[in-house]
Parts: C-alpha cells; structure tokens; sequence
C-alpha cells in the first residue's frame, strides 16, 4: 500500500503540475466567487511552507488552524504538511479555553486564526499557552494588537518568497509513517483525546474511495461542513487527491443560494441538512392545492419505482419509464434544482439518516451515500453503495477495512485506516482495543445476510428506566426530530418512570403557524407555552411515535424558548448533546414533567 501517489502531500503536488490553469480552490468575496488555479495554489503552498520553515517549524511540530472554512485553512494545512509539520485543527466555534487546552496539548507552536474572533480568543490565551510562538490572521481585516507575537496572512507568506533548499529536503524525506494531524475529539464527557492520524491512515482511505466511488478532475465539490472535522477534511483531501475543484463555504448559513450558485457535483452533508430540505419541501407541499400535492406524490411514487428497479439491478419497464420522464420534466428535476441541479452524489455521515427520508432523496434522484465512522479511522467503515444498499442501514463495509460485532452487540474496526492512539494517553489508547487489535468504536450494531451493517445506539448512551426498560435515546430523538416543527430534542429517561423530552421547536415553522392561525404571543416564551401551540405538539409527538414500543415513547415533554447551542456547553462542536449538562441546567423543567401533581 506504500504507493507514492497515495501519499497526500505528493498526490497533490502532482495535481499542481497536470491542472495548471484549471481551478482547484474557489471562494466568495464581495459577493462573488473568485478561483484560485492549481499553480496559484502550488505557489502559495510553497510560500507557506518556507514561511514556516524560517519561523523555525522542524519535522513533526505542531501548527494548529482556528478558523471557518476558506481556502487559506487548506493551504494552512497542506502547506504545514509539506514541511512534514503536524496539523491541529480547532473548531471555529470553540471557546478560549476549549482552544488553550488544544493549544497546550498539542504543543502548537504556530497558530492560524480566521477571523477576528479567533484572534481575540488568541489574544486572551496567548500567554497560558508556553509553546506558542505566533498567531496568523487569515484575513486581512482582523486587527492585530502588539500585545502578542503576530502577522497577517500576506505578510507571513512573504518571508516565504526565497528560495528554500530545506523544503526541497522535507519533500524527499515524507513517508507514511510521519504523523500528518491531531485530531481532538469532543466528547460527550471529559477532556478531549488527540486523536493521532498517520499519512499511512489517510492514504488507505484514498485507495478505498478510489475503489468505491467514482471522481474526475471536472467535478465540483461544496466544503460545507467544517474543515476542522474529520469527515469534511478527509473528504476535501479526497477532492483535491482527483484534482477536483474545492469551493469553500465560510457562513453554513449561506448553504443554500451557495448550492444554486455553485451548482457542485458532489457535497458532503450531516443528516440534519437532509431532514431540512425534506421537511421544508414536505411543509410547501402541505401548504399547495390539492392536485399540485397529487402530481407531488404521484411523482416521487414513480422515482421511488425506478430507484427500486436500479437497486434490484432490473430495467424499468415501457410505461415506467414513460411516466418517469414526466415525472422527471415536471416534478423531480425542480426539486434537484434546489440543490444545484448537478450533484451526482452526496456523502452523509455524523449520524443515522432516517430511511424515510433516504428513501425520498434517491426516489427525487440524489445519490445519497450514507457512511459510518469516526476520527479515529479518518471516517468512512462502511458506506451504501450505489445500487444494492439497505436504506435503514448505514451501509457495507469499505474495502481494507475489516469490522465485526463483539462484546454486548460493540461494533468493532481494524484496518489501516485505524488511529495510532491517543496523543500523550496510552491508557486510554490501550483501553480503546481489544486483545485482537480491533478499535473499540463504542456503538452497537448487527450485520444482515447482505453485509449491511446496522447501528442501533451508542452503548454509553443506553438509557435504563427505574422500570428496568432499555431506551435506546438517539433512536426515539431521531423518531422525532424528523418532524419540521421540531429542531432539537433531548430524551431524558435514565432511572425514570418513563421517558420524556426536551424539545426546541423550529421556531421559524412555528413562527409561521401561529401566524396562519392569528395566535397572539409577546415573545417566544409566551409562544410556546399557549394552548394551541402545545396541543398541536402532543398531536404531532403522539403520531410520530406509532412504531415505538409503548415504553419507548415520550410521555411527557417541554418546550423550550432557546436552542442548545456550545457556547452554553450543551452541544460538542459536532452537535451532539452533552446529556449531562442539559439535565443539570433544564432540571426544574425535568422534575416538572415527573412531578405527579403538575401536567406538562
């Protein structure tokens, strides 16, 4: 597997040289969207790298990127990895202090921030964090202060403009075995862990991709989720490995006039922009008349069918086909044009995707490939594959990767494509495997007969009534959170009689509602709390939940004026609950619901 071309770091030096002129990176200013070409881009990763090295950078450093998504954090980043350096990526949204332990941790000695309010989160931790040496603003407007050793970003590729035998030298002597990023997970719990990833872990997941997907130099991919997580930049490696074109998207905001104006092949996504766009069309087409709804249903009815035939491997029939073109022509293909009009496929990973709602993707005529994985194997184990995949698993399992089932039903991976460890925590890295060698991934599963793997939960996360019932919480909050008028859901059930909710509603579906039936309200406290609009919930939370087991389903709920969000700790960087947190700060509201004397 030592083939050079797999090798990140040269792969793209080689994409430099054969794409010339073509673009490779795209972005939006001042209200356009500007290219950089494969030779502007071999240029000012060049510049970089020497800037790097004459500010000191030796083999195996640490340089850390805290930024939104933008073409300097790819050049950041492969630029660093030229010079055989160490990226650290750190969530934009994360707080001084989540940084300054990441910063210290790691050792980070160079630190890239994107806007200016990385930099002042910088600027409040610079002196905690011993090792670090100089912070680069990205962008030109951040203001600097003389407080702290920094530059901007033009002034730092300038004093790598010389000529630079070093680089030339770190080039030759790259290999696998080098450590290419930290990577630290959030956690639910605790401290985060450095996750250790190797270009020998990168270079196996490349070669995988190659064998099961399918991308060319013309093929545009939208960089939407954050590049500080795993599986939007393995992906983006990936994009620029098939000398593809990577468009950045700095405001996740902005995703949908972006997918319009980019009109991208290929993007990758969590399931929660694909339960967006599938309640949002579902909620128009509420609101239409009723033989606009008929051609609507009749229409996905027919992409359903000719979806179904290519899974089965059979040719649609005369009259199928017929129908599926009109189908198509008036329906189908103004639902594509919503995103872009051009994608060919569409990874999606972070989570379950409810096979609802994958159903309906492939039936409008989007590929949606589903995978599963973590940071610890650079993402993708398992993924659908392009024809025969069971919608309500998370796919089969991705070539070089092994996977089986142990202990208490734990999904368990080996590969190439499995972490190092744990940076500085060799008991924990120790803990993490089994005797065999397989990673411990913490979530329970099953195969089927096909080789469909099926997630059922985390195993940490198994909730257990004071009834001695099991609750399986991501599945009842995926059972739910499907719905348009529900954005966040908490479940809450551990040692209690049954199980309840938190619920934030979608307070723009709501907003709207209460508007069409002229309920009055002062603000959303007020809004949520009236009559109708806690009615309308229980009717919808109690049709929802029909394929539940009867002690599975939600009880009792509440809902709540604001969202979880990170800046309150509720949320990893990666939106998944801190159950923790949210029990201790919503415990009145907890208590309210098992409270015997109250209703909700």
């Amino acid at each position: 597997m030592q083939n050079s071309s797999y090798h990140i770091v040269k792969r793209i030096r080689e994409q430099v040289v054969a794409g010339q002129t073509k673009p490779a990176l795209r972005y939006k200013q001042d209200g356009s969207w500007l290219d950089i070409s494969w030779s502007e881009f071999g240029e000012r990763l060049d510049s970089l790298s020497k800037a790097l090295i004459v500010n000191g950078i030796a083999p195996q450093d640490k340089v850390a990127i805290f930024s939104n998504n933008m073409p300097q954090w790819s050049i950041a980043d492969i630029g660093a990895l030229q010079v055989r350096a160490v990226t650290v990526p750190i969530y934009p949204t994360n707080t001084p202090k989540q940084a300054s332990y990441i910063l210290q941790d790691a050792d980070a000695k160079i630190l890239f921030v994107g806007e200016q309010a990385q930099y002042d989160a910088a600027l409040s931790i610079f002196d905690e964090c011993t090792q670090l040496e100089l912070v680069v603003a990205m962008c030109e407007d951040i203001t600097l202060s003389e407080e702290i050793n920094s530059c901007h970003w033009a002034e730092f590729l300038e004093q790598g403009t010389g000529s630079n035998d070093q680089l030339e030298q770190r080039l030759n002597d790259a290999n696998f075995d080098d450590l290419l990023t930290l990577i630290y997970t959030s956690g639910t719990t605790g401290q985060p862990k450095g996750v250790m990833l190797d270009y020998a872990n990168f270079a196996s997941q490349l070669k995988s991709h190659d064998e099961r997907l399918s991308l060319a130099p013309d093929d545009v991919s939208l960089a939407f989720l954050p590049l500080s997580h795993v599986f939007e930049r393995a992906w983006s490696f990936y994009v620029l490995y098939t000398g593809a074109t990577n468009v950045y998207l700095k405001d996740t905001m902005q995703v949908v006039e972006a997918l319009k104006e980019v009109q991208p092949t290929i993007m990758a996504a969590v399931p929660r922009f694909y339960e967006k766009v599938f309640s949002t069309i579902h909620e128009k087409v509420s609101k239409a008349s009723f033989v606009k709804k008929l051609m609507f249903t009749w229409a996905v009815n027919m992409g359903a069918k000719v979806a179904a035939a290519k899974k089965e491997q059979r040719k649609p029939g005369w009259l199928l086909k017929k129908n599926y073109a009109l189908a198509d022509k008036l329906i189908l293909s103004k639902l594509r044009a919503g995103l872009g009009g051009n994608i060919k496929f569409m990874p999606c990973g972070g989570a379950k995707l409810d096979e609802t709602i994958g159903r309906f993707f492939h039936a409008i005529g989007i590929n949606v490939k589903l995978g599963y994985g973590m940071t610890e194997t650079v993402a993708t184990v398992t993924c659908w594959d392009d024809e025969q995949f069971n919608p309500d698993s998370i796919g089969t399992v991705m070539p070089g990767a092994e996977v089986k089932i142990g202990e208490n039903n734990e999904i368990l991976v080996r590969g190439p494509m499995v972490m190092r460890g744990y940076y500085k925590m060799p008991e924990e890295t120790e803990k993490s495997f089994d005797e065999h060698g397989f990673l411990k991934t913490g979530d329970a599963g099953h195969f089927d007969e096909h080789g469909n793997l099926f997630i059922t939960d985390r195993i940490k996360e198994l909730m257990k009534t004071s009834g001695g019932k099991y609750i399986a919480p991501q599945m009842v909050e995926g059972t739910l959170g499907k719905d348009h008028f529900i954005e966040q859901i908490a479940v809450v059930a551990d040692t209690r009689k049954f199980v309840s909710a938190l619920i934030v509603p979608s307070f723009e579906a709501l907003e709207e509602y209460a508007k069409e039936l002229n309920i009055k309200y002062h603000d959303r406290l007020e809004l949520i709390k009236h009559s109708e609009v806690v009615e309308m919930f229980e009717k919808r939370v109690h049709a929802l939940q029909n394929e539940l087991a009867r002690f599975e389903q939600v009880k009792k709920f509440k809902l709540l004026p604001k969202s979880f969000s990170m800046d309150e700790g509720e949320l990893t960087p990666t939106q998944k609950l801190r159950r923790k947190v949210i029990n201790e700060r919503y415990k009145d509201e907890i208590e309210e619901m098992y409270d015997e004397k109250k209703g909700k």
